[in-house]
Order: structure tokens, then C-alpha cells, then sequence
């Protein structure tokens, strides 16, 4: 972390602290180079701001990060002996969703300047814009469905990546930035600051958590029975009620909804694998920008209120999680929806009909604003195991998979390597089934429903290959991500799909008779294929699968051929 060159910025020592967003009545948004050169003023004048260059993002331009710490000292405030809680706010990761960049420059302002009561305890970090190539790509249009600001970014990077959907898999620069950014801090709590889309209702602000079933332990609780509903309350103290994110499209939310998956792929997703409390701000896109920004700017100086309040137990929870995942035998990867289970939210919305369509003439959905309610509704968030994997000593990975050793490091995983070659007893996956996308998703064709077989091998590792132990802080990361079953693991995202292709053939003039002996050699495989032959009717009548499937049976099939390269010591 070192300070940032600011020679390209303006500096300036009688800069003005109103911001572009005041500036303008609430109807503007600052630029990217407004809001870098705004931050800088703010350190040069104020000893509590300080602001970081980080790693480079894909647009060329570095990340920042800014720091208000009301007991600072030089070049050590996020060492590891540090007492303070910490938390981190992110901002403009859709830029056109620039809510939070605004507000973020005037809380810190106003806690510089003493304009409210600033926090003595939480060292507050923000990222002041994350995707910094969004940002730049400044337009009007492109939110369509958007009440202001009148301009902002794209919610592409300059990659064209959506980056609430790179966390896991960080094939950006940015997201490499943010995991460096994210394990230097190690934040308590963690904002991630959006507009919604959806539904139309009276809020200006939801809340989306991440999952308090996923968090899990004695974190997942305290996030969901008192930290949630702690919030909520201080809020609409404060006339500024909130409600669950609104997880509907097209379609009314009386009717009753769940709360939102949030996967290691988004934001949240990913901090939960190392137990901070993460939280997106989910404010209505068709509310004035003005009413938006100040209801983000005070949903923020409220978290970090109860984190000044509370961080030691949010300190000793999160411990006492990663020492409760650690301990863990049975690893849940894959979650469903209970519906035997809800809670009710007397929900302010609007009612809303199916009327004709001036512009199709079929049938479309119109809300009144006219006609408010507030409805007792139906709101489904608890999630329940649907599959779980035993949690294994080890996992090892021979050392040609660097992509995915280089992203194992830059998460904090520890790993070994071995210093000669080394034979060991392991279970060994082979690839039954996978879904594929028939489109491109996020830079990728994302797998899906992953079905593995495991047996028990001996098998020889070279030296130099890793071994990465999983009793250690980042356990749920390495599970979620070296599981191939894993709704988001490294395999599903593609990253071994050189596995997938058969390398070597055969010609079938040629093994015609290599097979005929195969079958006279072996009684009980040619009982197989004959049965094979009786029950399926498109095998039978075709020469090439009969051939292919003898070829697989054979010692002249491939090993690598669908077998997974990573393997559990268990």
C-alpha cells in the first residue's frame, strides 16, 4: 500500500468540499477524476483522510482506497496487531448506480470536518470507485429504467466484465485489486453500495445481507436476529424505513418472495467465505437521485454507529465462526430455498393491475402510485443443505495448474510444496456429468450440475507439487472453490476444461480387431456390452459408440481423459 502521485490531479490548499451532488441539488453526479482529486484535497487538508494507490485495474487507471482513522499512524493502520474495527465500503462497482460514490464523499468529509459525530473506534476504508473503466464510459441512457443522476457510467468494465459476477473467478484486474485490498484490511463489516431494479414500491432503501444460513454459526445468528432487525429500527427512527431487497421481476411482491442467493461470484458472496458481515444497499432506481444518495449516506453512518457499538462482539463471532468452520466434518455445497419456513413484512408497496399494452396489445403490468398499502407479506429467508461434502485433511494440486495456485495465493491460502516426490493414498474424481451454457456468461460457458465419482488411488506427485491444507482461515474458500461440484468452483467456471477433451483416438479399421480380442479376453465386458447392445436401440445401430465405448473400456483409453487434477488427502 503506498500513497498515491497525485501530479495529474488538481491540488489545491482552499478546495471546495461541496460536492458536485450538492453542488447541483442533488441531480449530478461527480466524475471519476472529480472524485480522485476530491479525496486528495480532503488527505492534504485533513490529518484523519488518507488515500492509497493500489494495484491497476483493466482500465489502466489504479484502484484507491480511503481511509478516515480518527487515531492514525503513519504507515500502520491495518497492521495485524491493529485493534480497531475496520470496515470497508465499496462503491461504484456499477457506476451507473453511483449512489454511493456521492454519499461516500460526504460522510467522510463530514466526519473529517466534524459536521456529525465521526467514529473514534472503526477505521472507515472505501473504495471510491471500483470500476474505474465504468466509470469513464460516461453516458445518459444506458440506465433506462433510472430516476438520475443525469449522467454516469456503464456497468461493463473497461473489459466489458459485469464484476458482481468476478469475485470467485477474478479474471479482472479489478477483482485481483480488491482481493488485496480485502485481505490487508480484513474488515469486520462490508457495504457494497447498488440501485435496484424490479418491483415498484415505497421505499427508497433495501437491504440485501448475505445469507444468514450461509454465513453460518453463531455470526450467521447474530447477523440475522440482531444486527438485521437492529438496523431496520435504527432506521426508521431516523424516517427512513427499509425492507429486504424486493427479489421479483415482472411480477407483484404481495405475492411473496425469498431472499436473494448471493453465490462467491458477487460481492457479498465472496466476504462471507471469510466471515465479515457483508451487506449490499439496494436503493430504488425510480426514487430522485437526491432522495437515493441521502438515505445510502445515512444507512452507512448507522452501520458504522453499531459497529462502534458493537465491534468487539462482531470480533469475537467472527473468530469464533472460522474456528466453527475449521471444526467442521460436513461441508454444505449447495443450498434450496425453504418454503416450510417465513416470516412476515408489513410491506409498503403500491397496487398494481394487468392492463392492455398500448404497445403490444398483450397484457402488461402498471402500478399506482395513487393508491399506497402496506400488506402483510410472505418473505421466505432461510435456506436449508441440499448437498454437503465431507471436509477433506488436504487437497493436492500438481504444479502445472498455475492459474488456479496463483488465485489460491492471492486469497491468503497457505500453501506446501513437495520437496521430493511423494506417493500417496488420495481420492482421486472423475467427471460424470456437467451442464454447459449454450451462451457466454461473464466471459465464460459456465458448468453446471456437476456430478462426480470418487475412488481411493495411489498416485505419485512430483516435487514442486501443492498441497494445501484445510485447517486454516480461509477453509470455506478452498472448499468452495476445489469442490467441482461447487456451485461456483473452479471447475464449473472453466478453468479446467482441457480435462474435458479426449487428446487421443483411434482409427476404427485399425481397433476392430484390438476390440474383437478385448471381447474375446474378457467374458464379463463383452456380457456388458452385449447388454448394452439389447437396451438401448441408438447404441446398437451405430458402429462408431460401440467402437468409442470398447475404446474406453480398454488400457488404451487416456487416464487424464474426465479426470479431475485435484485430488483429497483425507
Amino acid at each position: 500500500m503506498s500513497s498515491c502521485d497525485f501530479s495529474k490531479y488538481k491540488l489545491s490548499t482552499e478546495f471546495d468540499f461541496e460536492t458536485r451532488f450538492e453542488n447541483s441539488n442533488g441531480t449530478e453526479t461527480a466524475t471519476y477524476e472529480e472524485v480522485i482529486t476530491y479525496y486528495q484535497n480532503l488527505a492534504e487538508s485533513h490529518q484523519a483522510i488518507a488515500i492509497y494507490e493500489m494495484d491497476d485495474t483493466d482500465s489502466g487507471e489504479p484502484l484507491h482506497i480511503v481511509t478516515y482513522n480518527a487515531n492514525r499512524t503513519f504507515e500502520s493502520e491495518f497492521n495485524d496487531g491493529e485493534k480497531q474495527n475496520i470496515i470497508l465500503i465499496n462503491n461504484g462497482i456499477h457506476p451507473g448506480e453511483s449512489d454511493g460514490i456521492d454519499a461516500s464523499m460526504m460522510l467522510l468529509r463530514d466526519f473529517a470536518e466534524n459536521r456529525i459525530k465521526a467514529p473514534e473506534n472503526t477505521i472507515v476504508a472505501v473504495i471510491p470507485v471500483y470500476n474505474i473503466g465504468g466509470a469513464l464510459n460516461r453516458n445518459s441512457t444506458t440506465r433506462t429504467n433510472q430516476n438520475g443522476p443525469k449522467e454516469y457510467g456503464f456497468r461493463g468494465n473497461a473489459r466489458n466484465y459485469d464484476l458482481n459476477r468476478d469475485f470467485i473467478k477474478s479474471d479482472t484486474k479489478n477483482a485481483k485489486a480488491f482481493a488485496k485490498i480485502y485481505h490487508t484490511l480484513k474488515p469486520d463489516v462490508f457495504i457494497d453500495n447498488h440501485v435496484s431494479n424490479g418491483a415498484d414500491y415505497q421505499y427508497t432503501l433495501t437491504h440485501l445481507f448475505t445469507q444468514h444460513n450461509k454465513l453460518g454459526g453463531s455470526l450467521g445468528n447474530y447477523l440475522h436476529n440482531s444486527f438485521m432487525p437492529n438496523l431496520e429500527d435504527q432506521l426508521e427512527k431516523k424516517n427512513w424505513p427499509i425492507t429486504p431487497y424486493v427479489n421479483v421481476f415482472n411480477q407483484v411482491p404481495e405475492t411473496g418472495f425469498s431472499q436473494f442467493m448471493d453465490h462467491p461470484r458477487y460481492s457479498t458472496g465472496y466476504t462471507t467465505l471469510f466471515n465479515s458481515l457483508g451487506m449490499m444497499v439496494e436503493t430504488h432506481m425510480l426514487k430522485p437521485y437526491k432522495q437515493r444518495v441521502e438515505g445510502t449516506y445515512e444507512f452507512m453512518r448507522t452501520v458504522i454507529d453499531m459497529l462502534e457499538e458493537d465491534g468487539e462482539t462482531i470480533k469475537k463471532l467472527r473468530q469464533e465462526n472460522e474456528d466453527y468452520y475449521r471444526g467442521l466434518t460436513e461441508y454444505p455445497l449447495e443450498y434450496k430455498t425453504d418454503s416450510t419456513t417465513k416470516s412476515s413484512l408489513n410491506f409498503k408497496g403500491y397496487e398494481a393491475e394487468r392492463i392492455k399494452s398500448k404497445v403490444t396489445g398483450l397484457q402488461r403490468l402498471k402500478y399506482d402510485r395513487d393508491k399506497p398499502f402496506t400488506k402483510e407479506v410472505s418473505y421466505y429467508n432461510n435456506i436449508t443443505p441440499t448437498r454437503t461434502v465431507s471436509v477433506p485433511k488436504s487437497y493436492i494440486i500438481p504444479q502445472g495448474w498455475q492459474e488456479v495456485i496463483s488465485l489460491l495465493r492471492l486469497n491468503k491460502i497457505k500453501l506446501e510444496r513437495f520437496d521430493k516426490d511423494t506417493t500417496l493414498t488420495v481420492t482421486a474424481y472423475r467427471i460424470d456429468d456437467y451442464k454447459t451454457r449454450n451462451s457466454a456468461y461473464e466471459g465464460h460457458y459456465l458448468h453446471s450440475n456437476t456430478k462426480v465419482t470418487g475412488t481411493e488411488n495411489q498416485i505419485t506427485f512430483r516435487k514442486g507439487d501443492y498441497k494445501i491444507d484445510t485447517d486454516q482461515p480461509g477453509i470455506r474458500y478452498v472448499l468452495e472453490t476445489l469442490e467441482p461440484s461447487a456451485i461456483d468452483s473452479f471447475f464449473n467456471w472453466n478453468f479446467f476444461d482441457s480435462i474435458l477433451q479426449q487428446k487421443e483416438g483411434f482409427s476404427p479399421y485399425v481397433f476392430e480387431e484390438v476390440a474383437e480380442k478385448l471381447l474375446k479376453d474378457n467374458p464379463k465386458l463383452k456380457e456388458e456390452f452385449e447388454a448394452k447392445k439389447a437396451s438401448d436401440k441408438s447404441f446398437r445401430s451405430n458402429w462408431y459408440l460401440q467402437l468409442d465405448w470398447l475404446h474406453k473400456q480398454s488400457p488404451n483409453y487416456e487416464s487424464a481423459h474426465l479426470q479431475y487434477p485435484v485430488y483429497r488427502l483425507e
